[in-house]
């Protein structure tokens, strides 16, 4: 009411009593997570001056300020990319370890999870994980992935391998081929690969791989069309990495030559797809294509009949004579199927028989069904 605030025995101080903390539980949860990186040692941050590969997001980041420093007459707040070694390796030669019989063996971690010094890996703060840019290397994770890998020359930076690990044969010839590669081998407990993995099941392995380098399309669908047999497959809006791991470990499976899918609202090969291709993916080309209705019609300008996969599809897939001519199959998305757009475009959409009553099949189990039945057409054919 009108001047309440004059009224004799006002409160003078607020209700809220003082601020409480968290009790310390705020410090024990960074316990044992390393030091926080300063701003010129993220890549990330627009201070950044280490001597690493600049992302791109930060070289914008950069140029951004210094445009508003012009602007405002000041000097620039940004960092002096390649003056701040940011790697543990300061020297020359390739940092491979080797013991006394002169063969590869893992290096032990320099403390608290860091990689020794010997190595030339990267520079990491243990204990923190943050959302890397998609130029950044990344842990491909896995005996078969990191196998297969090794096996196609794959790029890589270097392996690690967890401490006390059960040898197998995957793995003996996972560290021989490292060593005879000149591959950094660092051995790390089973606790810092879960951390670095982000709790993925890794086999007690992992290979730190540059980002996955795609295919041009055309480059992808000029080298199916020189093929005896020309077959691609087409995801349309499928998110989960699993599902187009799966969808890739097929393709290699029943003699596709290639993968596209979106650039964007799709997954990309990543190191759970890569997982789940058990290293497909590294023998299977992948591209990504802006616009998928665009890159279908192209396939059919190149002489492709587009087939998309539909639970209401107007042909069976038994009765799919088409198989044996250059095909393009089109999966659609775990939920919604294909999109309005792309079903239009297909030339004919295919149903896959069923008996039971179940509505439909996971999107990758669907694939391998189709590409299975066109692999055996193609068989007979032959």
């Amino acid at each position: 009411m009108a001047g309440n605030s004059q009224r004799r025995g006002r409160r003078l101080t607020s209700k809220a009593g003082a601020p409480k903390g968290t009790g310390g539980k705020g410090r024990d949860a960074l316990a044992g997570r390393g030091r926080t990186l300063p701003a010129d040692e993220r890549p990330w941050h627009k201070g950044y001056s280490g001597t690493e590969k600049l992302p791109q997001r930060t070289a914008w980041k950069q140029e951004k300020e210094r445009r508003s420093a012009a602007e405002e007459g000041r000097a620039p707040k940004i960092g002096k990319p390649g003056t701040k070694d940011t790697t543990w390796g300061r020297g020359g030669g390739r940092g491979v370890p080797t013991n006394k019989s002169g063969r590869g063996a893992p290096a032990k971690s320099g403390g608290r999870g860091r990689p020794d010094s010997r190595s030339g890996g990267p520079r990491v703060a243990p204990g923190r994980r943050t959302n890397p840019a998609k130029d950044t290397p990344e842990l491909l994770v896995g005996r078969n992935p990191v196998l297969e890998s090794l096996r196609a020359n794959v790029p890589t930076t270097a392996l690690y391998v967890a401490q006390g690990l059960n040898t197998d044969d995957r793995i003996s010839e996972i560290v021989r081929t490292a060593a005879d590669r000149g591959i950094a081998m660092l051995e790390v407990s089973r606790a810092e690969l879960d951390r670095m993995t982000g709790g993925v099941l890794h086999q007690g392995v992992g290979l730190q791989v540059p980002p996955f380098r795609y295919e041009p399309f055309e480059d992808l669908t000029a080298a199916a069309l020189e093929q005896p047999a020309p077959l691609l497959v087409a995801l349309d809006g499928v998110t989960d990495p699993r599902n187009l791991g799966a969808v890739i470990r097929s393709a290699a499976a029943f003699g596709a030559q290639g993968v596209f899918v979106p650039e964007r609202r799709a997954a990309g090969i990543t190191a759970t797809a890569w997982r789940t291709s058990a290293g497909a993916a590294a023998r299977v080309p992948v591209a990504q294509v802006t616009n998928l209705t665009r890159a279908l019609k192209a396939c059919k300008d190149a002489g492709f009949l587009v087939v998309g996969l539909d639970a209401d599809g107007e042909t069976d897939l038994y009765h799919l004579e088409a198989a044996v001519g250059p095909l393009v199959v089109v999966v659609g998305s775990e939920g919604r199927g294909l999109s309005r757009l792309v079903g239009q475009t297909c030339d004919l959409t295919v149903g896959i028989p069923m008996v039971s009553d179940v509505e439909s099949l996971n999107a990758s189990v669907a694939a391998a069904v189709t590409l299975a039945e066109v692999a055996r057409r193609r068989a007979v054919e032959a």
